[in-house]
C-alpha cells in the first residue's frame, strides 16, 4: 500500500511499515498544504492511504467520495504511539477508500 505520512506524524513510526511505502509530506515537499489540497495531491500522485495526528479531518472533509483513506492517531507522541504500532497495523488491513480510522492515544 503506498502510504502518505503528514507532517505531525514521528518519524520512527516508518520504520515500523515496511511492508508498505510511505513517504512523508515533508519529502513531497507538501507540508504546508491544507486538508483537501492535500488529499488532492495524495489522490492524484496514488497513494491509498493517509495518516495524520489532525484530528479535525474527518469533520472537516467529506472523505466519502475520496479515492484514499485516512487513520488519525489520537496521539503523535512517539512513547504513545510506539505502544499502538499493533493497533496502527491492524487498522491497515481492509481499509476502504474514502474510510477514516481511529487508532486511540
Amino acid at each position: 500500500m503506498r502510504i502518505l505520512f503528514d507532517h505531525n506524524l514521528p518519524r520512527p513510526l516508518r520504520h515500523s511499515l515496511t511492508d508498505h511505502i510511505v513517504d512523508t509530506t515533508r519529502e513531497r515537499g507538501w507540508a504546508e498544504l491544507r486538508n483537501g489540497n492535500l488529499l488532492d495531491n495524495a489522490e492524484r500522485e496514488g497513494y491509498e492511504l493517509l495518516i495524520t495526528a489532525d484530528q479535525s479531518m474527518r469533520y472537516q472533509q467529506n472523505l466519502v467520495r475520496r479515492q484514499i483513506a485516512v487513520i488519525v492517531l489520537l496521539s503523535n507522541r512517539w512513547p504513545r504511539v510506539q505502544l499502538r504500532i499493533a493497533e496502527i497495523r491492524n487498522a491497515l488491513e481492509g481499509i476502504d477508500p474514502g474510510e477514516v480510522r481511529e487508532v486511540p492515544a
